[in-house]
């Protein structure tokens, strides 16, 4: 088996330095073989990430190299994928301990005010994050990771099965108040992230909203104009929020059928799995189809916002 080494050696002094590099590579899912080699399967992106922390160490000050290696003698391939399965190991473990405290939490509190219900969700919303960041950098699939999607399910039954007792805002919320006869502002080219919120301003702030597509992701805004999904604009991403996710909250529009669509559009806009609803991919698909055949934006907003109206209209009917 080929694998990617990492070799480094950092200055002892600024001390928050080697902290820093030590996070990045626990976050790609590297693992320790030997003091200060670090160890990855070698695959594609696994090489461009090491690159990166090989150019943020020498930029520190310190040294670093990547090689390729097979192991011969002493170290071998189980060994080493045994070192990745141990790590992925623990970090299920604690989803799972995570998990169970959650359970136990919300049998003690059912029955009580919605506000049980939203911390509920909310919790388990990171929870299925955490767990989305194990499985991207859970190389040979450790055993207890069936563990912990179980548990993650197990919660998720619990949360569909009193999703009656959630608190249901009215289509227009009051975030929306004096966005009507403004021109909205983007990057031309619009895909996911741009292509919903257009559609959300439509169909919650201003129906007539009229957009404008620029080039740069920098862009001044004129009177009457408000930015969206680019530099220094007024609904952006926010952290580890796409822009349509800010703009709901922003707009004031928290019930159960738009939530289903927010989670949708962070996964496909952002790449992940934290949320894992089975429509996500079918929803990639066809935004990929609108934007393989037309390249005019208003074009494209127009087509894919028939997509989520469905799409929306089909979550409020399961929910009912």
């Amino acid at each position: 088996m080929d694998w990617l080494l990492l070799i480094h050696q950092i200055p002892a002094k600024p001390a928050y330095f080697r902290a820093k590099i030590w996070r990045r590579l626990q976050q790609l899912g590297a693992v320790p073989i030997k003091q200060s080699v670090y160890a990855m399967p070698r695959q594609e992106q696994n090489q461009e990430d090491l690159t990166w922390i090989v150019k943020e160490i020498t930029d520190g000050g310190g040294e670093a190299t990547m090689i390729e290696a097979r192991f011969l003698e002493g170290l071998s391939d189980p060994l080493v994928i045994g070192l990745f399965q141990t790590a992925r190991g623990s970090d299920y473990s604690k989803i799972l301990a995570e998990a169970r405290t959650l359970g136990a939490d919300w049998r003690c509190q059912a029955g009580e005010s919605s506000d049980c219900l939203l911390e509920f969700r909310g919790r388990l919303e990171k929870l299925r994050k955490q767990f989305a960041e194990v499985v991207r950098i859970d190389f040979f699939k450790a055993p207890e990771q069936i563990q912990a999607e179980t548990a993650l399910r197990d919660l998720e039954t619990t949360l569909i099965e009193h999703r009656t007792t959630e608190q249901t805002a009215p289509d227009r919320g009051s975030g929306v108040a004096g966005l009507t006869g403004k021109t909205w502002v983007t990057r031309k080219n619009v895909y996911v992230d741009r292509i919903a919120c257009a559609w959300l301003v439509r169909r919650y702030a201003d129906p007539e909203a009229r957009f404008r597509f620029v080039d740069s992701n920098r862009y001044s805004p004129g009177p009457n104009e408000i930015r969206f999904d680019m530099a220094e604009a007024e609904y952006t991403h926010v952290m580890d929020k796409c822009s349509f996710e800010v703009m709901v909250e922003r707009f004031g529009l928290v019930y159960p059928a738009l939530s289903q669509v927010t989670r949708i559009i962070h996964d496909i806009d952002l790449k992940e799995s934290a949320f894992g609803l089975p429509e996500t991919a079918g929803i990639l698909a066809l935004l990929d189809g609108i934007t393989a055949i037309t390249d005019d934006d208003l074009e494209r907003i127009d087509r894919a916002s028939a997509v989520l109206d469905n799409l929306l209209a089909f979550f409020e009917n399961r929910n009912n």
